[in-house]
């Protein structure tokens, strides 16, 4: 396991994360002996990031975490979020520190080291509805009793000792206003094979629906740090995916939760192509002719070992975020830290797999 630099901070974080999210299912659906041997597995592979939210499974992330930590007496590096929702507007400040409060009630902690903003800043107030969060207000971030100021106040309290927040893409504007505060300290952001444009301009003749504006290398000139998350697209990018196999039984099990289970429909409608045939079986051809995907029983590396490389290959990054649903899967992604880049001719390959937007 290789080792990053968290921005101008002094933490140092392995370049695989640990994420918590619901998706995976492990640590919201999983049994207390499921997340114990594989937050065992992952800290004897060197994992010491790992990435939770108050969102995961309405708190049962953070619980479920804690309680393992405690029973293996470590204390990792941990990263947790505030959710701002339409409720909590007209007091930003107060609810990120009743947030984090909470948050670190249920991990049994005095203190985390980095807190985030799970909204991604936007140029206007959005029209937030319900239990929606994924997007705030630039105003909304650094107006009075705003949540950069929450965030100020958990941190002079000695709650945290970082600042960070989340970029949800179509939002470049934005998220270099909050990095130029020179406030924060941990951006996490989307950077795929499937959409690499969080560090680079995407080619001519690929089409993505989120632009994610370069952040990262901007991010990285000054000395913030960036942690990937959804790194194999939802669970497109694996081998599992594109041979059409089933997700694993926890995940399946996430899927039942109404907001998880219509983000995945969403991504896996988006893969399958109208016509007759799926956008997964074209993409498989075409990587495995860029020579990135090769059979894992094989003992070389696997769809998602090279997707994970990929996104390790740019400097501004800082950690991958997996979301495991067991031991197994941790494991193989884990590998893909130290494996070193993929080729130069491998990347040539892609490029021109990215020129002809997947074949479609």
């Amino acid at each position: 396991m290789q080792y990053r630099t968290v921005g101008s901070t002094e933490v140092k974080v392995s370049e695989i994360g640990f994420g918590t999210g619901g998706n995976a299912g492990l640590m919201v659906h999983g049994s207390f002996d499921e997340q114990l041997r594989a937050i065992e597995r992952a800290i004897e592979l060197g994992i010491n990031y790992f990435d939770t939210s108050p969102d995961y499974g309405d708190g049962v992330s953070e619980t479920n975490l804690g309680k393992v930590l405690r029973e293996l007496r470590m204390r990792p590096v941990i990263t947790t979020k505030v959710e701002v929702r339409a409720a909590n507007l007209g007091d930003i400040a107060d609810h990120v520190e009743r947030s984090v409060d909470a948050s670190l009630e249920r991990l049994g902690v005095d203190y985390v080291d980095i807190v985030q903003i799970h909204n991604g800043p936007v140029a206007t107030r959005p029209d937030l509805r319900g239990r929606e969060y994924r997007i705030l207000g630039i105003e909304d971030y650094l107006g009075r009793n705003g949540a950069l100021e929450g965030l100020e106040r958990i941190r002079r309290a000695g709650k945290t000792r970082y600042l960070g927040f989340c970029c949800r893409g179509n939002d470049g504007g934005p998220v270099r206003q909050l990095i130029d505060t020179g406030l924060f300290h941990l951006v996490n952001i989307i950077y795929t094979l499937m959409n690499p444009s969080g560090a680079v301009t995407p080619p001519r003749g690929m089409r993505i629906d989120t632009d994610f504006g370069q952040v990262i290398p901007y991010a990285h000139e000054r000395e913030v740090g960036t942690a990937i998350y959804s790194p194999l697209a939802g669970g497109v990018l694996t081998d599992n995916m594109v041979s059409g196999g089933e997700p694993h039984p926890l995940a399946a099990a996430a899927q039942s939760d109404a907001g998880d289970n219509a983000r995945f429909q969403q991504r896996r409608r988006q893969a399958d192509q109208a016509g007759g045939f799926s956008f997964l079986s074209r993409i498989e051809p075409l990587l495995v002719q860029a020579g990135i995907r090769f059979s894992p029983r094989t003992g070389q590396p696997s769809l998602a070992q090279a997707a994970i490389r990929f996104i390790l290959m740019e400097p501004g990054v800082t950690s991958v975020l997996g979301g495991f649903s067991d031991a197994q899967q941790l494991e193989e992604v884990a590998a893909a830290s130290g494996a070193g880049p993929l080729a130069p001719e491998e990347m040539a390959r892609i490029e021109m797999v990215w020129r002809a937007n997947f074949g479609s």
